[in-house]
């Protein structure tokens, strides 16, 4: 197992591009799944938009239903309960394809298979998996999950539903609100979290969603975006659960919440790829045909550059996403190999990697917010308008950054889970930091490096990015200790600093393995596009390394600190960045799509 990376360790070793899988290394298997889920969704979803847009609840389930007779809600599950049990990576591919068109039907999936099934495959007794998992598999029953409360949010263990334990001991009787339960309008079956007496920790059950046995909802609420998304509360009172559908263990709800939103994460980032994907190549081809003082606006530079930044997010969101999904496949696949069941290898393979996880929950949904908002704007009045696809995305793309945990929380235990690792020993920050705290001692080398190689000179500035992250990060884990986590602000500026690192990583050793397979010369715009994220990610990482050296060191420790952020962040050759947006934005014009 010396071999293989574990969650956080990319910050402390380098990773070789060929360790890494990226989308041009899908087997014919994953494309023909890809172009199924396409087919689908283009022919069910896209051609439907304005039905969803119009809270047609009973058209997002009849969508489920179509989804689950091809199979789709069945990819992650295992055979042995009626599913394809396919890898990781393929969970996330689908979980990528199926979610491009609208945000109402990739909530209800998400929902589904999510966090609405998952708990009991990776949760559940073998009876509780014979008696669920076929059915939820297979669309027949639809399943949600009822865990936040009108004061229990972010902070998921404070719930105040209770769970009282009947006379004879057969059954428990559950009272108590849950809101913002996603698919509550249609789904038979809640994964319901509860307290037990005073205990400190909730515990989790399977509800079966009977109107008679105290169980009621409230109405649709009135949403900003993911309109046809049946978004209910959920009503309990003295709700009879037979004791045998607790799952796991008493006091448990809260580990089985956290690492179910371990997997939401990864999958919310991929669930964000394909609409960043749709609406490029909708913003390309209302630009190419805008006609504006005699010319289409897809030749103005003001329109160039803001499509080669939506494609370079777009093309860095898949590099980091299936970077790590596949990570997680072979931790996986290495804890099975060692004779872990298939519940305790996919939980311990995903928590392994939560730190990317949340990276990529934070990264990929605010790229998509992004993206329709520039999505707007090429469009101009009309991407105002209800009659373009342009203000659903935008309004749908706006939940990405509060559920499955807010971009705030998941900032914070990005950094805090790193920290973590460390004390544990699974990551060695400790001697890297010390390292580079000595380096700032020392006098720098003034030699002129030799960067022929192609990347030669991207992946020295990499290197010096982490050893960046790793002074600010270092400096304030002495500084504060365990009181670290008190400071929200300098943990967010971190979180950022360690985002960027990955992302811009992840795209350029993308970008290294597709040149080693197709030659320089047919992966012009790809390297364009790692240069150019690169270039972006020094400068965030300049700025919220500043802010937080400025807020917490003073006298001579600042200084010595900002110069060391000055050379860890200086180019020797900067690239030309309009040269690179122009290259990128030539080719999506050329081929009238979003095209990498």
């Amino acid at each position: 197992m010396a071999d293989i990376l574990r969650g956080g360790q990319f910050l402390v070793k380098e990773t070789k591009c060929d360790a890494i899988f990226t989308p041009e290394d899908f087997s014919e298997e994953q494309i023909m799944m890809r172009d199924s889920v396409k087919e689908f969704v283009d022919k069910e979803l896209w051609a439907n938009k304005e039905r969803f847009e119009k809270k047609d609840y009973a058209f997002t389930e009849e969508c489920m239903r179509k989804a689950g007779e091809l199979g789709f809600l069945s990819v992650a599950v295992p055979e042995a309960y009626g599913g394809m049990g396919m890898g990781f990576v393929n969970t996330v591919l689908v979980c990528d394809y199926i979610s491009g068109a609208t945000g109402s039907f990739s909530t209800a999936f998400g929902a589904h298979t999510g966090i609405g099934t998952m708990p009991i495959t990776l949760y559940g007794t073998e009876e509780q998996k014979q008696k669920y998992v076929p059915k939820l598999a297979s669309g027949e029953w639809f399943g949600a999950y009822c865990l936040t409360e009108p004061g229990a949010g972010s902070d998921a263990n404070s719930g105040k539903t209770k769970a009282v334990l009947s006379e004879d001991g057969t059954h428990y009787k559950i009272t108590g609100g849950k809101m913002w339960i996603s698919n509550a309008g249609f789904c038979n079956l809640f994964i319901v979290f509860a307290r037990i007496e005073d205990d400190k920790n909730i515990t989790g059950f399977i509800v079966e969603n009977d109107p008679s046995n105290g169980i009621s909802l409230g109405d649709e609420e009135h949403k900003l975006g993911i309109r046809s998304s049946s978004t209910r509360q959920v009503f309990f009172n003295e709700t009879k659960v037979p004791v045998e559908n607790m799952l796991a263990g008493r006091g448990e709800g809260f580990k089985i919440a956290m690492n179910a939103l371990n997997v939401g994460r990864i999958k919310l980032g991929a669930a964000c790829l394909d609409a960043q994907r749709r609406n490029i190549t909708e913003s390309v081809k209302y630009a190419n045909e805008r006609i504006q003082f005699k010319t289409p606006i897809s030749s103005f530079g003001a329109i160039q550059a803001k499509l080669a930044e939506m494609a370079t997010s777009a093309y860095a969101g898949e590099s980091a996403t299936y970077r790590a999904a596949a990570d997680i496949q072979k931790r996986i696949e290495i804890r099975q190999s060692e004779g872990n069941s298939h519940q305790e290898a996919e939980l311990k393979g995903v928590e392994e990697f939560a730190i990317e996880c949340s990276i990529l929950k934070v990264a990929v949904s605010e790229d998509i917010q992004n993206c329709s908002d520039e999505g707007i704007q090429i469009f101009g009045g009309m991407g105002f308008s209800e009659d373009t696809p342009m203000e659903s995305a935008w309004r749908d793309a706006r939940i990405a950054r509060i559920y499955e945990g807010t971009n705030e929380i998941n900032r914070m235990l990005s950094v805090g889970m790193l920290i973590k690792k460390a004390m544990k020993g699974h990551v060695d920050l400790l001697g890297p930091a010390m390292a580079v705290a000595e380096e700032l001692m020392g006098i720098p080398s003034f030699d002129t490096p030799d960067y022929t190689e192609l990347f030669a000179e991207e992946k020295e500035m990499i290197a010096k990015l982490k050893k960046s992250f790793l002074m600010v990060a270092g400096a304030a884990v002495q500084k504060f200790g365990q009181e670290l986590d008190k400071h929200q602000q300098l943990l967010m500026a971190a979180a950022d600093m360690l985002i960027e690192i990955y992302m811009a990583e992840s795209t350029i050793l993308r970008t290294e393995k597709l040149v080693k397979k197709v030659g320089e010369e047919k992966a012009q715009e790809q390297i364009a596009m790692a240069q150019l994220y690169l270039y972006n990610a020094v400068d965030i990482i300049t700025k919220r390394g500043k802010e937080g050296i400025v807020s917490f060191a003073e006298g001579d420790e600042q200084r010595m600190m900002l110069m060391g952020l000055r050379r860890f962040t200086k180019y020797v050759n900067m690239p030309n960045v309009v040269a690179l947006r122009d290259k990128i934005a030539a080719k999506l014009i050329s081929e009238n799509q979003y095209c990498y």
